[in-house]
């Protein structure tokens, strides 16, 4: 599991080593880690000496980091230049540049094949204009953060330069997990210098692979289909009926041992021709250890009226609840309080419009700050939402975030664009239904890891399926099925 810091955290855990008058030593050991990276990223391009590496350097700590980093690659033989973006440079970094051999230039030399980004850090706010890049610059690392982004919610102001690779150092930063901060940063990698005893709580964590399989694992060698998991389905109508079967689609291809839908007949009827083995009815009786309302249900009476049954059903036996889609609209704050006074856990799965609409709906005297934070910090936004409503939430987007009402937030960036289409979201409910309802052997595994479990899934399977070429959402179950078992 990786886990990340804000930015204004890691200037904290510095504090002490810069009080202590280490500050100096904090930046070479920095630049050490950066120019380390640099020498790979050369070596992979040709030879290093001769090659020449340009960083673009700001008036603060991150410009000392590129400088300090220019002066040891010098030493390797790399023509260095430093490309000053303020007034004034690091003085103790630009010292050493000029001892090495290094040059300073007002642009980016033409030849120049490696670019760092060090022109502004963790504590910038606003944004800024990149200067051109040359087309001969065949990598970009970025020194801590890529120039622009907010180190703590992952906010782009103004432009950026996408790098390849982002070096950050002490702990990895929150902006660097989030949103568009993510999406520029490339590959990052973790220079530690250490902050460790000094670290304060994580902000938020992210799963990986192994931890997301366990929570997806197959069944043991006794279990029977009871306690492989039931799913009960709330989903689809006479106008949305394909809804129903993306939902089940996706949570039969996950490895449940049984899914129970219930529906209006022509919904009923496209899901057992794609499924025979699903059990499908008109009400909401059988055995289900866990459901999902809302994708494709519809906003009129009858709806309500079903929305209303698996509620009821929850309350009764204490049993979890994903409301996505139209649920999210019909959902009242008494129906969550029912549920909550039964001990059910519940997952809400908003994009940030819904989102949006919630708020305003049962926390109105939050709408302002919502619709304030919604874009520019999803973290923050589905913390507030979570902790408001006492449920967790998993706020879908480019990230797709996952808070608790106690705070605990994981971030997952796995999947991209080919998931901005029409049934996506069912199939991701299914997912977040099935982690829901399995049989836990190794032990009880908290509800918003489940549901960043069932993102991880969803994500890497988008993935997976958009290889074939453009894809619908009906893709995304058979691509499920491929990466829990890896062919």
């Amino acid at each position: 599991m990786f886990h990340a810091h804000t930015g204004s955290a890691i200037r904290s855990a510095e504090r002490p080593f810069l009080d202590a008058g280490q500050g100096d030593a904090l930046m070479r050991r920095a630049a050490w880690g950066l120019a380390s990276v640099v020498l790979r990223e050369l070596r992979a391009q040709g030879p290093v000496a001769g090659s020449t590496v340009a960083a673009l350097v700001g008036t603060g700590n991150n410009g000392g980091d590129a400088l300090w980093a220019l002066s040891f690659l010098r030493r390797r033989g790399v023509d260095v230049v430093a490309v000053p973006t303020g007034t004034t440079m690091h003085e103790a970094g630009l010292a050493a540049l000029q001892r090495a051999g290094g040059r300073v230039a007002e642009r980016v030399p033409e030849n120049t094949t490696l670019l760092i980004d060090g022109a502004l850090g963790t504590g910038a706010r606003g944004g800024w204009e990149p200067p051109r890049v040359p087309e001969a610059v065949a990598v970009v690392v970025a020194c801590d953060l890529p120039s622009g982004v907010d180190a703590d919610t992952g906010h782009v102001a103004g432009g950026v330069i996408p790098a390849d690779v982002t070096v950050t150092f002490g702990a990895l930063k929150t902006g660097l997990m989030v949103g568009a901060g993510a999406h520029a940063a490339g590959r990052v990698e973790v220079v530690d210098i250490g902050l460790g005893p000094h670290l304060a709580e994580l902000d938020v964590s992210s799963l990986e692979r192994d931890d997301a399989l366990a929570v997806f694992a197959p069944p043991a060698w006794d279990d029977h289909k009871y306690r492989r998991g039931v799913l009960g389905v709330c989903a689809g109508s006479e106008q949305y009926p394909g809804a129903a079967v993306l939902v089940c689609s996706s949570a039969l291809a996950s490895g449940l041992g049984m899914v129970q839908y219930a529906g209006p007949r022509r919904a009923a009827d496209l899901v057992l021709s794609a499924h025979p083995e699903v059990v499908a009815g008109p009400g909401v009786e059988g055995k289900a250890q866990a459901w999902v309302a809302g994708p494709g249900l519809g906003s009129d009476d009858d709806a309500r009226r079903r929305l209303a049954e698996v509620v009821d059903a929850c309350v009764d036996g204490g049993l979890p609840l994903v409301l996505d889609a139209s649920a999210l609209d019909l959902i009242s704050l008494e129906d969550l309080g029912r549920l909550r006074l039964a001990g059910c856990e519940v997952v809400l799965t908003p994009h940030q419009g819904e989102l949006l609409r919630l708020a305003s709906r049962l926390v109105p005297e939050m709408k302002t700050s919502f619709t304030a934070v919604a874009g520019l910090d999803p973290v923050a936004a589905a913390r507030g939402m979570a902790r408001e409503l006492a449920v967790v939430v998993l706020l879908k987007g480019a990230t797709t975030v996952c808070a608790a009402p106690d705070g605990r937030t994981l971030v997952q960036n796995e999947g991209g664009a080919e998931l901005a289409t029409a049934g996506t979201g069912d199939c991701l409910a299914g997912l977040v239904g099935s982690a829901l309802a399995r049989t836990e052997h190794g032990g009880p595994t908290p509800t918003v890891e489940k549901a960043a479990a069932a993102a991880w899934l969803h994500g890497t399977a988008g993935t997976r399926a958009a290889e074939a070429g453009p894809f619908g959402a009906s893709a995304l179950p058979g691509a499920v099925r491929h990466v829990l078992t890896g062919r």
